[in-house]
């Protein structure tokens, strides 16, 4: 199974409209919806992971709508801090497993060969994100369901400190509490977030946490103490999860673009080119 995240798009409108005045997000994730179309294998399933729009607009949404529409796997959505919930909810009206969800956009995704359960880190007009009781309830109790099964979350705050201060200040506001659930739950093999926009993985409460890269901008790497956020025009890129039931999720960086190559590493005789 081959996942594809896709993810902190920051979709504006009309589009073209830049994004921070320097950021065409509309064409970013425009290259990377070929580039993904190009991918050999295809991915089976893409998950978008929060911040589709940058102010949470319809027609952030219907811009959005229009430029993945030529991704010809299952897309799951879930918001992340500049996405509204209910204007994402009433954009994907088609989308099944957003239909019923109640407040929140919680789901799990049963037909796949990982269970992937997805979850709404978002606080209405706050950067930081966090799993409320009513949510982490419903978490407890989704899991328990299949205990068997090998599981994977995604949401889109990642329940750690990244060491980049500037987003720290704006992360997951109860990352305890998430881990209390975990320790119940074993079955639980990885957690997929977005946010960050820069790639980073790491080892957490005995669960491996994979941040995606940014398919627009990144944001700097700065492990500075300072608190002061900044971006640069790094190349865009998404994530690919390959699920191997011995190893779990294997997790590989793709660059959205085109680049010499590729070139051989031996000659005909299969000698080593020097």
């Amino acid at each position: 199974m081959l996942i594809v995240q896709i993810t902190d798009t920051h979709i504006k409108a009309p589009r073209g409209r830049l994004a921070y005045r320097q950021v065409d997000t509309a064409a970013n994730l425009e290259r990377c919806v070929r580039h993904v179309m190009r991918l050999d294998p295809s991915p089976d399933i893409a998950l978008m992971t929060g911040d589709l729009a940058d102010f949470g607009a319809p027609e952030e949404y219907a811009v959005l709508r229009e430029l993945i529409e030529p991704l010809s796997m299952p897309i799951y959505v879930i918001p992340g801090n500049h996405d509204d919930r209910s204007v994402m909810q009433t954009a994907f009206a088609d989308h099944d497993y957003l239909s019923g969800q109640g407040e929140f956009v919680q789901y799990s995704i049963e037909h796949t060969t990982v269970r992937l359960v997805g979850l709404d880190t978002l606080i209405p007009g706050e950067a930081e994100g966090e799993l409320c009781d009513r949510r982490l309830a419903w978490l407890d109790e989704t899991l328990k369901q299949h205990a068997d099964r090998p599981t994977v979350l995604f949401m889109h705050h990642p329940p750690f400190d990244t060491g980049i201060v500037a987003m720290d200040k704006q992360g997951f506001r109860n990352p305890e509490n998430l881990a209390t659930v975990l320790d119940r739950h074993k079955q639980v093999r990885h957690i997929i977030c977005g946010h960050v926009h820069r790639p980073i993985h790491v080892q957490w409460h005995g669960v491996t946490v994979s941040v995606g890269p940014s398919a627009s901008h990144y944001v700097a790497l700065d492990l500075n103490p300072s608190d002061w956020p900044h971006f640069f025009l790094e190349p865009p890129s998404c994530q690919l999860y390959f699920w191997k039931e011995s190893t779990g999720l294997i997790a590989h960086q793709t660059f959205v673009g085109d680049f010499a190559g590729p070139y051989p590493f031996f000659d005909e005789a299969g000698n080593l080119i020097d």
